[in-house]
């Protein structure tokens, strides 16, 4: 059976049958549907995946201590960012490439983000355009995330069509000034940045197409993957971006506290601690033990959220209690996009904040205002 034979029989019988639950059960159904190179590419990370495993072992480290007798009859997950009240606290992060999981890729992801009223963010190398997305969930908030360019100008560009396109923020991810070292994917010798799957952003952005002297598809990606490698990025391009867009900026990938007070010194909007889910630099510190220093160094001055290691409910309730104002999920609903396309990422939605909200009032905590009373200790 071929994979879109696969994906329209999983689809026609979604209702007939169970969803996988855990994020294990999502990851094994993905990995059987997926191609190899496609889920490799997703599901690996840098190195020796240290950094990977680290990202997700350091959450069984924090334990909460839950306050009972709180009267939690009335909940409220909702959590305002950017003067955007959003229902649930958390977002669908920046995954680029998601035709590599399922046909309508980062559209079916988006409609399942409208339809749950959670945040969407797309990624710079998407599969389809920032128009593409916006036109097909209207209606759904959208945050844009901005790899940086050697050509400032397509950096400014991109930004500029996605607040024209109606997108609330940029995300400007920091820790991709070159590719890290994913053995995976070498060995496998899939690069699908290579292949094309991530060239809609670029190829229907002026600024980058009138830089090229060709435009054949072969040329495009060339100069797609020079402008990916961005190693002057600087403190002085989040000032150049700052005077292109009126949206608000955040940049993903800080770890280090001092990088974090720097932020808030050069008018950045708001941080996500990550360490891009261990898909750069391996040996890292994991993603949650970084957050509580990264919270205390910008005292709320800006918002925080954090991404990385992220897997069910309970592991984005400990980061909302150590110091994160909302969260991102990733590989759990890319899985449920490679299974069941949008109803797919539709169910894992439902299941993150079913099990945050059970989560949250065991542990006293009726709406989020009140999270600073659930203490937190490390073993």
């Amino acid at each position: 059976m071929s994979r879109q034979e696969q994906l329209a029989a999983a689809e026609t019988n979604s209702k007939e049958t169970d969803f996988p639950l855990s994020f294990e059960e999502w990851e094994k159904k993905a990995a059987s549907l997926m191609q190899a190179g496609g889920y490799g590419y997703a599901s690996s990370g840098a190195g020796r995946e240290e950094t990977a495993r680290r990202n997700e072992e350091a959450f069984g480290k924090w334990a909460i201590v839950p306050r009972m007798l709180s009267d939690v009859s009335h909940a409220d997950l909702s959590v305002t960012l950017f003067g955007h009240t959003y229902k649930r606290p958390f977002l669908l992060a920046p995954i680029g490439m998601q035709i590599l999981a399922h046909p309508e890729g980062e559209l079916a992801s988006a409609k399942a983000a409208a339809a749950c009223h959670v945040p969407f963010v797309l990624s710079t190398v998407a599969s389809h355009s920032i128009e593409e997305v916006a036109a097909t969930a209207p209606s759904g908030s959208k945050w844009f995330q901005l790899y940086w360019s050697n050509n400032e100008e397509v950096s400014c560009s991109m930004a500029e069509r996605a607040e024209k396109a109606g997108y609330e923020a940029i995300v400007l991810t920091v820790d991709t000034v070159r590719t890290g070292f994913r053995e995976t994917d070498i060995r496998s010798q899939f690069s699908p940045l290579s292949q094309g799957f991530g060239k809609a952003n670029y190829e229907s952005d002026p600024a980058f197409m009138k830089a090229l002297d060709r435009h054949d598809e072969t040329s495009v990606v060339a100069a797609i993957l020079e402008n990916m490698q961005t190693l002057s990025l600087h403190w002085k391009h989040i000032a150049k971006l700052k005077e292109r867009t009126r949206l608000p900026i955040l940049l993903k990938g800080i770890l280090h506290p001092e990088d974090a007070r720097l932020a808030v010194e050069h008018g950045v909007d708001g941080l996500i601690v990550s360490n891009h889910g261990g898909r750069q630099l391996d040996g890292v510190i994991a993603a949650i033990d970084a957050l509580p220093a990264v919270s205390e160094a910008v005292q709320k001055k800006v918002p925080v959220l954090f991404d990385s290691g992220i897997r069910r409910g309970i592991d984005a309730v400990k980061a909302l209690a150590l110091g994160a104002d909302a969260v991102l999920i990733g590989r759990p609903f890319l899985y449920g996009l490679a299974s069941h396309g949008q109803q797919g990422v539709e169910q894992v939605i439902e299941n993150f904040a079913r099990e945050i909200e059970i989560s949250l009032s065991l542990c006293g905590i009726a709406n989020l205002a009140q999270i600073d009373k659930l203490k937190m200790v490390r073993d």
